[in-house]
């Protein structure tokens, strides 16, 4: 037997376990919340727990079949006491058989730490010197708010929570790993823990001012703490989401960038620091972002978003939020989330204007309005184009509030875009109708394939292009090239025509295509190997890697 299921009768480890037994199970893993003898330093009696059981047991079924989805493992089972419990008893039972015990150890984890995040149920303390009222479980009710949904009164200056995750780690908790393939264990392996707990000395976080707004309150909150949202992009606009995103309690943030900080950053990427440059941005956002709010569950991919990887990143997702800098990338996020079913939140910045659309199941989404992605390089990004800090600011500020509201259930642009001039600060909304053609998955172009892996060859290529025989292709702009010139003999052609007449170089040349940093020209490359050129290269990080860019800058 497995699954999530209440009890008003005192549970029992050993007949509980014999429901998990399978002989091609190596791992076993058990959690188990007892009730404790005191809280806060104060004396605990008894306690009780009410849940929302018809509720309860859906979420928590949902819990337990994304444990097994998740983690591989064979059998999952969780059992919470309700009722009135005296000291000692159990309160909180969970069970994981697997093939090996690391995942069942995982999916243990994970089932009691979603049960304490996801599931409605609240408790009551009694103290010698009194009680502490109904407080709901989830973790993200704060500060006696929880209760006003039961309506039972009184408000604390504190959370109580014996296995749902609170600051004082008031479970009990004991994992008992068996795994019989392992000859380094060949008894048992105990591991004595506490649940899950806010770190020592901190306060807990507060969402006292958003918890006022009648659009949130208690149950807006438990929203927002359920949610789980993947944004692709730690940047100019990935900052403030990630930063108003977990300062708001979203439960569960994912962190999709591939790139390391770079210095030229920092201006609009305020969350980072001049000491941070050169390390990923995922882990340095990710890091951010725990200090900001413990209780965020934030997870870092240190890899580019492509075809091959978003569609199963987003799987443990509910909203993605697309912070990239490029369109293909943000044309993938579209159709993913098209693909999937799942909402998403775009932006965009060009100098200082910007672009905002929700795409929503069965709405209009970005291919609405242009049916092919738009070809990199056609508009310059930050790096080429210039911005002012707080524009991308501006709209990923807007991001967040979108999001936000989607979680909420708030109307949000529907099927509208936002159109956004700071230098004016005008606005305009944009009707975006659903194309007559979209039909959900029919819209998207998750087939798209990556580049080659040999598209890209080193700075040092450029030194040896003449001797190879390679023709150099400068695809930047004529006032760039004025500017800063590429230090051998080359052929420029901007992009945009290279692109539109790609049939004018012979498909037997050779051309290495350069750029400032390696983003256009590398888009070209690509270009021409589509058009039948084989022998076709991007230079990798542009003039930015043989450091001309920046000796230009310091000269001016």
């Amino acid at each position: 037997m497995h699954g999530f299921e209440f009890s008003a009768a005192p549970l029992r480890p050993e007949q509980l376990r014999e429901a998990l037994a399978d002989p091609a199970c190596g791992g076993y893993a058990t959690f188990e919340g007892w009730v404790r003898d005191h809280n806060d330093g104060r004396s605990v009696r008894r306690l009780e727990y009410e849940a929302y059981v018809e509720l309860a047991v859906k979420e928590g079924a949902r819990i337990v079949a994304e444990a097994e989805r998740r983690f591989g493992v064979r059998h999952v089972r969780c059992v919470h006491r309700v009722g009135s419990l005296e000291l000692g008893d159990l309160a909180v039972w969970v069970g994981v058989s697997a093939g090996h015990r690391a995942e069942a150890f995982a999916a243990c984890r994970y089932v009691i730490d979603e049960v304490k995040h996801r599931v409605p149920i609240w408790k009551k303390e009694y103290y010698v010197d009194g009680d502490s009222g109904w407080v709901n479980c989830e973790r993200c009710a704060q500060a006696g708010m929880g209760d006003r949904d039961h309506d039972h009164g009184h408000d604390h200056d504190h959370d109580h929570d014996h296995e749902h995750g609170h600051d004082h780690a008031h479970a009990h908790a004991h994992a008992h790993a068996h795994d019989h393939r392992s000859p380094d264990h060949p008894g048992r392996d105990h591991v004595h823990t506490a649940s899950a707990a806010h770190p020592a000395g901190l306060p807990r976080p507060d969402y006292s001012r958003q918890l006022v707004l009648p659009e949130v309150g208690a149950a807006g909150q438990a929203r927002i703490r359920r949610a789980r949202v993947l944004v692709i992009g730690a940047g100019g606009l990935g900052v403030p989401v990630l930063g108003y995103l977990a300062g708001a309690g979203v439960g569960v943030l994912g962190i999709v960038d591939g790139d390391t900080l770079d210095a030229s950053n920092l201006h609009r990427q305020t969350g980072y620091a001049l000491a941070d440059v050169g390390r990923p941005k995922a882990l340095l956002a990710r890091d951010r972002l725990r200090a900001l709010n413990p209780e965020v569950d934030v997870r870092a991919y240190t890899e580019r978003a492509t075809a091959a990887n978003l569609p199963a990143l987003a799987a443990g997702y509910d909203l993605l939020v697309d912070c990239s800098d490029n369109f293909a990338t943000k044309f993938l996020v579209n159709d993913v989330a098209v693909a999937a079913g799942k909402p998403a939140v775009l932006a965009s910045v060009y100098q200082y204007e910007g672009q905002l659309q929700a795409v929503r199941p069965g709405g209009a989404c970005l291919r609405c309005l242009w049916p092919e992605a738009t070809r990199d390089g056609l508009v310059g990004n930050c790096a080429e184009a210039g911005v002012l800090g707080p524009v991308p600011g501006v709209l990923g500020s807007l991001q967040a509030l979108e999001t936000l509201k989607l979680i909420l259930g708030l109307p949000t642009l529907g099927d509208d875009v936002l159109l956004v001039d700071l230098a004016t600060l005008e606005t305009r909304r944009l009707r975006a109708r659903r194309a007559a053609g979209c039909a959900g998955t029919a819209c998207t172009r998750l087939a798209t394939p990556d580049a080659p892996a040999d598209l890209e060859r080193g700075v040092e290529a450029l030194a040896r292009a003449a001797t190879d025989g390679v023709v150099v292709i400068d695809v930047r702009e004529p006032a760039e090239i004025a500017a800063v010139p590429v230090p051998v003999a080359s052929l420029a052609i901007p992009l945009a025509r290279l692109l539109d007449e790609p049939q004018r170089l012979a498909t037997d040349g050779a051309y290495l295509v350069v750029c400032a940093r390696g983003q256009r020209s590398r888009d070209a490359a690509l270009a021409l190997r589509r058009a039948g050129i084989a022998r076709a290269w991007s230079v990798h990080g542009g003039l930015a890697a043989l450091g001309t860019l920046d000796r230009a800058t310091s000269a001016r």
